[in-house]
């Protein structure tokens, strides 16, 4: 898919991005630009949240910033005119920032006369992910307004090129979602009002068509009410008390993480195995490795020796860093461990991982757990930092809990979840005194792992942190 068009005036709209992976849409989190900025070949102008992760846009070409097409926190389509740009070099008037999504029968941008966009020859998006051009268009709809250049030259044009349905009413353009979504709140399509551009409905015209009518206030004027129906909000929920719940709309990561927790949950069968472990010397070699040369300035804490400590169990028992290939009912054992950290972020929880954990050494580790924890904090975590992982470690510890039943990560075999460390008696050389103590719980894919292999990574992991010099024995 394109992500740019011109226009005779020298215009040049940009769309959002087709970022692969299966993404058909992303929220506009921040505009890092307004109309009448200037901004260069390879600028950011906005921040936007995929299912995945919160990306940037780069903008492919010079000149002045005349139109932002969405406000911030609107959800759009890949395809859609995000952005105008003037590239004339001229000092064309410059539109207001969008302040709501385009009202209706929004006329769209004019082609060059002689036909359709043509598509530039570059079309850059995000780096690293490819475009897929496409020659569909949608054709004009009977009864929605075209642009005035179009008008004048083939009005009965357009409307012969309406899509009628077997009523002989036009039909209504809606992608399959939101075909779904008007089917699920019982809305026919054919009595919405289309807001989206060349007459597409949305989501939001379905759910403000599901609303019911606002009661207006006495004596309001047209002009007074017009606006508030344009406000782009769920349905109100029968019985929903704002003043004692708050709804929170689940999009974006959140949205995603759920329905992938979802499907690994009644997909995978999970076992979970628990250890409790004294961890003193662990934690004193910690405190010793702050203190070295070689990791000054580098990330040392309990999750960098528990995470190499994992990677010597996963060496010495290789069978339990696999997949389950459903199609070829295969199991594939991976030599290699891109080791997966869970992350909560104001976002929602994110699972980046570390490519190749097992090839490196332990300073080399602590710098790759300091930048992908400090990234994800900053909700740029990027969609390639989250695949291909293998196994993960999520510390709930941080948190106070003791420990869990952690569910797996999509297309992993096993998790390890680190408990609070917290000094409790136990007995040491026949003595009660009092200990670092935390306990691990280990869940894992019973198709790939039995209760033997998986009790024999649990008891390695375990066996190092209560001697850590297995490190180097073991390692």
């Amino acid at each position: 898919m394109t992500t740019m068009t011109e226009n005779a005036s020298g215009l040049r709209e940009f769309k959002m991005p087709d970022v692969g992976e299966g993404l058909t849409e992303a929220e506009i989190l921040k505009w890092y630009v307004q109309p009448g900025d200037s901004v260069t070949d390879g600028q950011v102008v906005c921040e936007v949240e995929t299912a995945k992760a919160a990306v940037e846009l780069p903008i492919p070409y010079d000149g002045v910033v005349r139109e932002l097409r969405f406000p911030e926190g609107t959800t759009v389509d890949v395809g859609q005119v995000i952005i105008a740009v003037d590239v004339s070099g001229g000092t064309a008037p410059v539109a207001a920032p969008a302040a709501e999504p385009a009202p209706v029968a929004a006329p769209s941008p004019a082609a060059p006369a002689g036909g359709e966009s043509k598509p530039e020859g570059r079309t850059p998006v995000l780096v690293g992910y490819g475009v897929a051009e496409s020659s569909t268009k949608r054709r004009p709809r009977k009864g929605t307004e075209v642009p005035s250049q179009q008008s004048e030259v083939l009005p009965a044009a357009a409307a012969a090129q309406a899509e009628l349905n077997g009523h002989g009413r036009p039909r209504p353009l809606a992608k399959p979602p939101v075909r779904k979504l008007a089917k699920d709140l019982g809305v026919d399509l054919t009595t919405v009002t289309p807001s989206g551009p060349d007459g597409v409905i949305t989501r939001e015209d379905v759910h403000a068509a599901a609303a019911p009518a606002p009661v207006p206030a006495p004596q309001a004027s047209v002009e007074e009410t017009v606006p508030a129906a344009r406000v782009q909000a769920p349905a109100p929920v029968a019985g929903y008390d704002a003043a004692r719940e708050t709804r929170v709309p689940v999009k974006g990561v959140r949205k995603a993480t759920a329905a992938a927790m979802v499907g690994s949950a009644f997909t995978a069968p999970h076992v979970t195995e628990f250890v409790t472990v004294d961890v003193t010397r662990t934690m004193r070699l910690v405190e010793e490795l702050k203190q070295d040369k070689e990791l000054a300035g580098l990330r040392v804490n309990p999750l960098l020796l528990i995470a190499k400590a994992l990677l010597v169990a996963i060496r010495r028992n290789p069978e339990v860093n696999a997949s389950w290939d459903e199609a070829a009912q295969e199991i594939v054992v991976k030599h290699y461990v891109n080791l997966g950290i869970a992350a909560a972020t104001p976002r929602g929880l994110l699972v980046p991982n570390i490519k190749d954990a097992h090839a490196k050494t332990l300073p080399q580790l602590a710098e790759s757990l300091g930048e992908l924890v400090a990234t994800a904090r900053e909700g740029k975590t990027s969609p390639a930092a989250m695949q291909g992982g293998t196994v993960t470690i999520t510390n709930v510890g941080v948190f106070g809990v003791d420990t869990g039943t952690p569910i797996l990560n999509p297309g992993e075999s096993a998790i390890l979840a680190i408990g609070a460390i917290k000094l409790q008696p136990w007995v040491h050389k026949g003595k009660v005194k009092p200990r670092q103590v935390t306990t691990l719980a280990l869940s894992f894919d019973h198709r790939l792992v039995d209760g033997e292999l998986g009790s024999k990574v649990l008891a390695d992991v375990a066996a190092i942190l209560e001697q850590p010099k297995r490190l180097i024995t073991w390692g």
